[in-house]
């Protein structure tokens, strides 16, 4: 019978690429939110994508007890996050509220309701993804950066609770990765940061799945409270 793995913002990018290297192992559950994601999904027979919304931790109890009525919750992978991108000077309450919800508050949400039925299960694997801006800072980032801050200091704190339980936690810090996100930056300054990349070019979404479905095997048993990044040399 195949674990089950709960991936968050798993509709596009790099939750769509965990969501289908997951898939070939797991029962993938990923949750999803705006109306273009809802044209965008995919089910299949070891895929089923659930609409939730991120901002309520109701709803996200709702969600992940629907998920467990199929079975034990052994995996799961923070990955739901937005930007919205402006100086702290110009940027607004709402902005950075939303900012800190959908990429920390969420985490800690999910994490929370999937711990019991890990523990009962006696085995589980957290994965958050972060991001490099989160160890650098960002110019006109300043939510975003201490959102993808804050998702590494619960990673790791979060990884000392739970050893003792054989529930490993860490995190992946992406580098600039060819999204949607980075679709929208201008070429003036996404040459300027090819430049500072040592590899020369961005990285894919597939390069970031890849070393989640390490994270969530068997074969990381032993590596718990880390921090990878996938950035080019970054």
């Amino acid at each position: 019978m195949r674990k089950i793995a709960l991936v968050t913002g798993g509709s596009r990018g790099i939750g769509k690429a965990i969501v289908d290297v997951l898939s070939e192992v797991f029962d993938v559950y990923y949750t999803y939110h705006s109306a273009s994601s809802e044209a965008a999904k995919i089910e299949s027979e070891f895929i089923h994508p659930l609409k939730a919304d991120s901002h309520d931790y109701e709803a996200i109890q709702r969600v992940v007890a629907e998920i467990v009525q199929h079975g034990t919750i052994s995996i799961l992978i923070n990955n739901a996050g937005i930007t919205k991108d402006k100086t702290c000077r110009k940027m607004t309450k709402n902005e950075w509220d939303d900012v800190i919800s959908i990429n920390l508050n969420a985490a800690f949400y999910y994490s929370q309701a999937c711990l019991q039925p890990m523990i009962d299960g006696g085995w589980g694997r957290i994965v958050n993804i972060s991001s490099i801006i989160g160890l650098t800072g960002g110019f006109g980032q300043s939510n975003y950066a201490a959102a993808k801050a804050g998702l590494i200091g619960f990673s790791k704190s979060l990884a000392m609770e739970l050893a003792i339980k054989n529930i490993t936690v860490n995190a992946i810090s992406p580098g600039y990765v060819e999204t949607h996100m980075t679709k929208q930056i201008p070429e003036s300054i996404k040459t300027s940061l090819l430049e500072k990349i040592p590899m020369r070019r961005f990285g894919t979404t597939s390069e970031v799945a890849s070393l989640v479905r390490y994270l969530v095997s068997e074969d990381s048993s032993y590596i718990t409270g880390q921090v990878f990044c996938v950035s080019g040399g970054l």
